[in-house]
């Protein structure tokens, strides 16, 4: 992902009165995180907007504020979502020359023959895993082949996973990531089969009537 800046200016503005800047077409936020105090921030409004939306919980984004540049992470993304607006944005400031902890999303790629060849269903257990790394190689996102489930039962886990060099994977290799599973319409027997009907036990009645 190409380099992203944001320019923002020290607020002052705080608590309720914080609304009259959004209806100023500023989008307010908060820097925080490595060796830097809590800093209140506004972002022109529509800018941020055509960014944001693009960037990850792994995505550098450089802040610029009163001359200087900041690198940072989103860490929470506040949004009216009736209005479809932002709200409020939380930064963390990160150094680059120190590694850190990020939430990496997973991207769903490939088809499984499990889906063509067994009717499965594929069942997604987890969004992201967590990682460590240094900022600049924390990747936008790890690619997850879903065409290696070719059977029922077959199951991607984390330690299943292709990270780049330089991350280290803190997420627990035995979780789960993905599983083909069977599906069954309804009058199966769950093994594939039709219902057997049940057998209709008519021996007492035939005594009662002897």
């Amino acid at each position: 992902m190409e380099k992203v800046v944001l320019h923002a200016t020290r607020r002052t503005l705080t608590g309720k009165q914080v609304s009259q800047l959004r209806r100023k077409g500023q989008l307010p936020g908060v820097i925080y995180g490595h060796n830097y105090e809590p800093t209140p921030i506004c972002l022109e409004a529509h800018n941020a907007g055509l960014v944001i939306p693009h960037l990850t919980s792994s995505s550098i984004v450089n802040i610029e504020l009163e001359g200087k540049t900041i690198p940072a992470l989103v860490r929470e993304k506040q949004k009216n979502y009736i209005k479809n607006v932002y709200t409020h944005i939380d930064f963390q400031a990160i150094s680059l020359t120190e590694t850190i902890r990020a939430e990496v999303s997973l991207h769903f790629h490939g088809l499984s023959p499990a889906i063509k060849d067994f009717s499965a269903a594929i069942v997604h257990n987890m969004e992201s895993v967590e990682v460590e790394a240094l900022p600049n190689d924390l990747p936008e996102r790890i690619e997850v082949n879903l065409a290696t489930l070719a059977r029922i039962g077959d199951a991607i886990h984390v330690r299943d996973l292709v990270i780049p060099a330089g991350v280290t994977l803190l997420t627990d290799g035995d979780e789960m990531v993905s599983v083909a599973t069977a599906t069954h319409d309804e009058g199966s027997d769950g093994a594939g089969g039709e219902l057997a009907e049940p057998e209709v036990i008519e021996k007492g009645k035939k005594e009662e009537e002897k």
